[in-house]
């Protein structure tokens, strides 16, 4: 009996999509006079360790196509500003360059000539793999590219050690996904094979694409340019990689004793990077893992790494997937809290700061002063201080609605590794309660975790970070 090879494509292209990573927006066969294979990047923005390319890769080896990796600069990215896009461009000479390695061809296009529908169009894509993400805008954008598509699409979940539909239902903390998670690492937590295409694209003389190193906000009129880029950080998957090597062979040792220290260098300050995808969590906990079976004085380091960038991290994930209209605002809050809060709204509060005021550190506190600092002027916060600035700005504002909106705008505003899962899941840990159990009932907080500055300050050395910042702000370099 002789076999269609059709019909053998057709079957290895089912199996590819018999992975708990991939989800099928639009089935169907590929279209038979396609040209090449799109992989649309957006929230993985590196060209190696990364899940959708490499089953891109395989699509397009197993349909004797070339790969085309298509990144979008959209100018109306919600509350991206320029601080954001500056560091996102930092990345995008490491994607070309390392995707080159793998026999694959990179193309941006920037608004307003960022169409992807008129991308795929133009280079005849036979099927569109893409990522996933939680988010609520780039969710709606893959629901609405799913209808408008003739062609396939399936998006690959990137962003996660495991696949985060595997984990079906909200999960209430860190206790309850955390087994759940740790049972499935063996099946998931393996080395990439960065497989290479075996066809080169010949781009058409007439095609057009944006430079990557020319200013890809030029020319965008509604931008906010008033956040300034941060001169401390560089972007990309090269940086990433050369933080993580810092990080494994010289700090992860002692990350017991100073990963909650925020006037040291003692966490792995990769957060941005992750948010942007120029770094997947893989690729950091391959590292880490390797670092500790090579010295057994690292595991209780890599324990309690893990527990942050696996475990509480993916329970972030699972927050914003499960709460998609309410992750960044009062109304995810569990009914304890909510009953708690209501009974507190009417509470005096001692001090009232407006937005303004705490955007420009101008409190009594000199700790969360220095904490804002380190958020406007370094893009990045220590994680302690996260939660100390967040439950501060609950106590200085008329309400918890209000406190919220504060926080989720600064987060938004400053942050490097803001509008992501992990910040708005801090940020409803420390204000309602998220993942977190009642404590003692006290005013404006209710039942709510509480924090002071004179506890808070006590477990580190606070007074040499208020100077820390303080130099940052006077243009003196600090940290890293």
């Amino acid at each position: 009996m002789n076999t269609n090879p059709s019909d053998v494509a057709s079957d290895a292209l089912r199996n590819l999509t018999d992975n708990a990573r991939v989800t099928t927006r639009r089935d169907g066969p590929p279209d038979p006079n396609g040209k090449c294979v799109v992989y649309w990047m957006q929230r993985a923005q590196r060209g190696i360790d990364n899940h959708a390319a490499n089953l891109a890769v395989a699509v397009a080896n197993e349909l004797g196509l070339p790969l085309v990796v298509y990144f979008a600069a959209i100018s109306n990215f919600p509350h991206a500003n320029l601080r954001h896009y500056s560091f996102l461009q930092q990345g995008l000479p490491d994607i070309e360059h390392d995707l080159a390695q793998r026999n694959i061809t990179f193309v941006m296009r920037r608004a307003p000539h960022e169409s992807h529908e008129r991308l795929f169009h133009d280079v005849q894509a036979a099927i569109v793999i893409g990522d996933e993400n939680p988010m609520r805008a780039p969710e709606s954008w893959r629901a609405h590219l799913a209808k408008a598509l003739k062609i396939p699409f399936w998006t690959v979940d990137t962003d996660v050690v495991i696949p985060s539909k595997l984990i079906e239902k909200a999960q209430y903390g860190a206790y309850t996904i955390r087994p759940r998670l740790y049972k499935l690492l063996p099946d998931y937590l393996v080395p990439y094979e960065n497989p290479h295409a075996r066809h080169a694209w010949q781009r058409p003389k007439s095609f057009q694409s944006d430079s990557l190193t020319d200013d890809i906000t030029k020319g965008w009129p509604d931008l906010d340019r008033t956040v300034l880029p941060v001169e401390a950080w560089k972007g990309g998957t090269h940086a990433a990689l050369k933080r993580l090597r810092h990080f494994t062979s010289r700090l992860l040792e002692n990350y017991d004793t100073t990963r909650n220290k925020p006037e040291l260098d003692g966490t792995s300050a990769l957060s941005p990077y992750l948010h942007y995808g120029h770094i997947g969590p893989q690729t950091i906990a391959l590292a880490v893992q390797a670092a500790a079976a090579s010295d057994p004085k690292f595991q209780s380091a890599k324990d309690g790494y893990f527990n942050e960038l696996i475990a509480w991290r993916e329970l972030a994930v699972n927050f914003v997937k499960f709460h998609p209209d309410t992750y960044d605002t009062h109304e995810c809050a569990e009914n304890w809290a909510r009953e708690s809060i209501a009974e507190h709204a009417r509470d005096e509060r001692e001090r009232i700061y407006t937005l303004a005021q705490l955007e420009r550190a101008q409190t009594y506190d000199d700790l969360w002063n220095a904490a804002q600092m380190q958020m406007v002027d370094h893009g990045w916060m220590h994680n302690v201080m996260r939660m100390y600035w967040a439950k501060k700005i609950l106590e200085w504002t008329p309400d918890i609605p209000t406190a919220v909106r504060y926080a989720v705008h600064l987060n938004d505003k400053y942050f490097l590794d803001g509008r992501d899962p992990n910040g708005y899941s801090g940020i409803a840990w420390s204000m309602v309660g998220k993942f977190d159990r009642p404590w003692f009932d006290r005013p404006i907080f209710g039942k709510l975790r509480y924090m002071s500055g004179g506890s808070t300050g006590r477990k580190f050395d606070s007074k040499q970070y208020i100077r820390q910042m303080q130099a940052l702000r006077d243009g003196q370099p600090t940290l890293f």
